[in-house]
């Protein structure tokens, strides 16, 4: 007879592979996703939304599988391990949310995602909102239905929040925005008020073939896997993968090479920690990522306090002028990246600082479109309004005002957040990285990037989704989650950069 301890063995082996499977589908969804935004025709829509939403049924139907229900409880009373425990509470989280919604919504939401995406690309080309709004109206209605579905009795957004930081919480979100508001303000104030003007060494345009071999060129000295990755082009750069196969997009700017520059080490941040997970445990939690925030931070971290840092360009400006054509020096290139556009209309263009500032108008707006706070024709306007009490400018245009991200049309309502969350983490994890890594900035400026990614690996990357969010950062950094960390980087940053 087998024992107590045999049995829950066995229970939890058939549980896992489950659970196996289950990931496996997402990241098949994950593939054909990918392949819509960078290399599928325009006209393969109608089946790619038909493909993309029997995958997203299949997946929903594996987590909802009376069989897990089953499994899950069995495993209630049973003697786990920590990451055996771990892995039944990230399952068991996305269980009990997926028992809640229906299987026809979810088929619907994924189909409506995939017909809104050529609706809102034409509708930015053409600049036309009225285009997308009927569509934006179905995704909002769909989304709100979902939130219901999962709890009816709680704010809405909250519940599509969790989706993407289900243990940080919307308090310290909103916490975060409103403390970087009301700090950031008053510098980019301080900073518009300053005589110093910023070097800009860049003269006419840049051809896309010029731009794809520095971005290239750039991958490779960071220590990008080539056998394990790729770098296309997309309307909208993002990162997709498992670790075995973990791509970067990026787009160019004719006039502005540090802009594909900067999205594509940003990318990579994110394929690095994509390819740093364990590959033993893939197809479980402990094989993903600790969702978005922290996904965020390890951009952003790659992004700003690597790519944007002077020990960066002491290293990079030689490579830089040769793709380039340029003669600028070391400080040129590092005071062009750190330029702040208090004008910028646009998210993925927007410097360190009113980066920030732009998160809070999309966070606002799609906070009160999910609480029926407000109406989807009057989002144009909300948008300029905000964008001018927060930025002191005004979009001429719907294309480069609330048609310019590609968030809603995925349905992706409480994804933003994320990006300030990510920023705040990223800076809390250089400070400490900082402190345990001898001659950081010497490691940066001589290009030996190993010793920053074993630290990540160590302290973020190797534990996958095994810990709450706040409790890695706990493991991370022996503290809580703090934005005092990034308040103090930025303050000390761009005063000494333009002696305000």
């Amino acid at each position: 007879m087998a024992t107590a301890s045999e049995d829950s063995e066995s229970t939890y082996e058939q549980f896992l592979d489950h659970v196996r499977r289950l990931h496996y589908v997402g990241d098949a969804g994950g593939v054909l996703n990918w392949d819509q935004q960078v290399m599928m025709p325009d006209a393969g829509t109608p089946a790619r939304a038909k493909q993309t939403s029997a995958i997203s049924t299949l997946h929903h139907e594996l987590l909802t599988d009376d069989a897990l229900a089953d499994w899950l409880d069995e495993l209630d009373d049973a003697e786990l391990d920590p990451e055996q425990e771990a892995v039944v509470r990230e399952v068991r989280r996305d269980h009990e949310r997926a028992t809640r919604v229906p299987a026809d919504l979810v088929e619907r939401i994924s189909e409506a995602s995939s017909n809104a995406l050529p609706v809102w690309k034409e509708a930015k080309a053409e600049d036309d909102f009225d285009a997308f709004a009927d569509t934006l109206e179905e995704l909002v209605e769909l989304r709100r239905e979902y939130a219901a579905a999962i709890d009816p009795d709680r704010d809405p957004y909250e519940v599509l929040f969790e989706e993407y930081e289900p243990y940080l919480g919307i308090d310290t979100a909103e916490d975060v925005l409103t403390d970087l508001r009301d700090a950031l303000v008053p510098l980019i104030d301080d900073i518009g008020d300053s005589d110093v003007t910023l070097a800009d060494p860049f003269e006419g345009t840049y051809d896309d073939d010029t731009q794809h071999d520095l971005v290239e060129t750039a991958l490779d000295v960071l220590g990008y896997d080539w056998d394990r990755g790729r770098l296309d082009t997309a309307p909208h750069p993002f990162s997709m993968g498992t670790q075995f196969d973990a791509r970067v997009t990026t787009r160019f700017t004719p006039e502005d090479p540090l802009d594909a520059l900067g999205s594509t080490i940003h990318e990579f941040g994110h394929a690095t920690y994509t390819l740093g997970l364990p590959q033993e445990d893939y197809g479980t939690p402990l094989g993903d990522n600790r969702d978005l925030s922290v996904h965020e931070s390890q951009s952003r971290f790659w992004e700003n306090h690597v790519g944007r840092s002077r020990p960066f360009w002491d290293f990079f400006t030689e490579t830089a002028n040769d793709h380039l054509g340029t003669d600028a020096t070391a400080q040129q290139f590092y005071e062009a990246s750190n330029e702040v556009y208090d004008d910028n209309l646009i998210r993925v263009e927007a410097d360190e600082l009113t980066y920030h500032m732009h998160i809070i108008v999309r966070f606002e707006i799609e906070r009160d479109l999910i609480r029926g706070d407000l109406d989807v024709e009057d989002v144009p306007e909300v948008w300029n309004d905000k964008m001018e009490e927060y930025l002191g400018i005004r979009p001429d245009t719907d294309a480069e005002g609330c048609l310019q991200d590609i968030h809603w049309t995925n349905g992706a309502f409480g994804y933003f957040p994320t990006y300030t969350l990510g920023s705040v983490l990223a800076a809390q994890l250089d400070h400490h990285a900082r402190q345990d890594i001898d001659g950081f900035d010497d490691h940066v400026r001589a290009g030996e990037f190993g010793p920053i990614h074993d630290w990540l690996t160590e302290h973020v990357h190797q534990h996958g989704a095994r810990y709450r969010t706040d409790d890695l950062v706990e493991e991370a950094t022996g503290e809580s989650f703090t934005a005092e960390h990034f308040l103090d980087y930025a303050d000390e940053k761009y005063r000494a950069l333009y002696d305000c």
